[in-house]
């Protein structure tokens, strides 16, 4: 028996388990003669296309907050609307044009005009939202409503 290649998967296999649509590409490409999409034959694409930062949503008794990882992103560029009770996220990471486009090696970070929409619960005062954008991190408190506010009532025992 060879020792170490028993339980390493191929090449092609690891490949496919990490990405079956590149595999896919592939094969449109063998089919049109050319290429059409994801990943050009034997390089990777680039990303310069939408994305969608990643955000936390979490609640306390007074407030509802929100982070979006905006790193690269400029304040200038990140616009925060409310409309129908939905926040909307929206803005652009810009690709660095002093460096060719044909120079790059690798480009794994996303390019491009995004946008995140999060549906407001009725308890929230729109009107008392706060924005902060700080180190490419989106900060925003959504205070609750007074009247949404949890409240203890003592209850005396006769």
């Amino acid at each position: 028996m060879l020792k170490g290649t028993a339980l390493a998967p191929s090449k092609v296999m690891k490949e496919i388990a990490v990405d079956p649509f590149r595999d896919f590409q592939r094969r449109l490409n063998r089919l049109f003669g050319e290429n059409v999409g994801f990943w050009p034959e034997g390089g990777e694409a680039m990303s310069l296309s939408t994305w969608a930062p990643a955000c936390d949503v979490f609640e306390n008794d007074n407030s509802v907050t929100i982070k979006a990882e905006l790193p690269g992103v400029n304040r200038e560029d990140v616009k925060v609307t409310i409309e129908n009770n939905v926040l909307t996220l929206r803005g652009e990471r810009k690709f660095e044009e002093e460096v060719k486009r044909e120079n790059y090696h690798r480009v794994e970070r996303s390019y491009g005009e995004f946008m995140r929409s999060f549906t407001l619960p009725n308890y929230v005062d729109t009107a008392k939202i706060k924005a902060e954008f700080k180190d490419g991190m989106l900060n925003l408190t959504l205070p609750k409503r007074e009247e949404a506010k949890a409240k203890q009532i003592d209850v005396a025992i006769k």
